[in-house]
């Protein structure tokens, strides 16, 4: 599960750009390796400043060769998790799931409970995008004033893992600038959502996390 914190004031958000928790590639035992391993959640304001994008990165460090194969898991959903009055419990979700070279989103809609547990919120704003194949243009689809992604990307995160474990066993000080990306050249499935403000509160702050649901 990844948590990020985001202001959705528009005058913070343009200067602070976006809030995130950091990465968490193969950190996760029971889903190391797997299509519902989460390897990161980004929020932050979108282009057009009245909206807010979420990001879902999951299945870290596949080759070039592996992304060709790569695909959404269909018994597996994720969920976005939207905390609009700080009590840390998801007052709206974003649900996605695949099926059929397809992504399906549900939401922003109020979940059918709170916790681990989830239940497809079919009566909600349902929208769907074609997954973009591996190599190609990005596929973005609109409805209801949201747009949508799902599809491989190149990962985002930027981590010099064989610096921080030469400074865990003492053989070095700190990292270097830049340092050496050991996830350059490894991609991610990655899941984007953007969606208006007004759509999930407009002003103050939320709280926000991502978690990937197997179907059971």
């Amino acid at each position: 599960m990844k948590k990020s914190k985001i202001l959705l004031g528009a005058a913070v958000i343009a200067v602070a750009g976006f809030f995130t928790i950091a990465a968490d590639h193969i950190d996760a035992p029971a889903v190391t390796g797997g299509a519902n391993d989460i390897t990161d959640f980004y929020a932050f304001q979108g282009q057009n400043t009245d909206n807010i994008v979420f990001v879902a990165n999951v299945q870290g460090l596949l080759s070039p060769t592996a992304t060709q194969n790569a695909k959404f898991d269909e018994n597996t959903m994720l969920e976005i998790n939207i905390d609009t009055d700080g009590d840390a419990i998801e007052d709206l979700v974003i649900q996605a799931t695949s099926r059929n070279g397809k992504m399906y989103f549900f939401g922003p809609v109020a979940p059918a409970q709170t916790g681990m547990s989830s239940t497809i919120r079919t009566m909600a704003t349902a929208s769907s995008v074609d997954i973009t194949p591996a190599g190609t243009n990005a596929i973005v689809a609109t409805n209801a004033g949201m747009n949508f992604f799902a599809g491989p990307r190149d990962d985002p995160f930027f981590f010099d893992f064989d610096q921080f474990n030469a400074i865990l066993a003492g053989d070095a000080d700190g990292f270097n600038n830049p340092g050496t990306d050991k996830f350059k050249g490894t991609n991610v499935m990655s899941v984007v959502v953007e969606v208006p403000k007004s759509m999930i509160g407009g002003t103050g702050s939320i709280n926000s996390w991502v978690e990937s649901k197997r179907k059971q």
